[in-house]
């Protein structure tokens, strides 16, 4: 989806939501076509893993409000990789105006979709079967 979503330039700025299989593949992908990556996690533990192991460039813990608030309008573009229930609204503020946040986690239930929240910035919501 990187690619496809023109999330591949070097200098972009991808966040990747969840550290799991998809998540470590998105990051290691991200970061290897240039990328300044943002891991973004409900999980604090998580953050040596992502900077030191998979070569993140920074870690924002999702709960914590004023780490959010540091990277609004920041990221090119998303890759969702969480298959739990969670909110959009949070990411898509995330996003810079023409952004794209992109679906790779399937959750079991429907997610809300604020669509209101992507109108303004021409923001995007897509979906893909691959991670990287």
């Amino acid at each position: 989806p990187l690619k496809y979503y023109g999330l591949d330039k070097p200098g972009l700025h991808v966040g990747v939501v969840g550290l799991g299989g998809l998540g470590h593949m998105a990051v290691k992908f991200a970061k290897a076509l240039g990328a300044k990556v943002t891991v973004v996690s409900t999980s604090p533990n998580k953050k040596t893993e992502a900077i030191e192991k998979l070569g993140a460039d920074s870690f924002v813990v999702s709960p914590e409000q004023d780490q959010m608030k540091a990277v609004m309008g920041t990221f090119d573009g998303i890759i969702d990789t969480v298959s739990a229930v969670h909110p959009l609204l949070p990411l898509i503020s995330l996003l810079k105006p023409h952004g794209k946040l992109v679906m790779v986690g399937a959750p079991e239930k429907p997610l809300e979709v604020p669509v209101f929240s992507l109108l303004g910035g021409r923001k995007t919501i897509a979906g893909s079967m691959i991670g990287g």
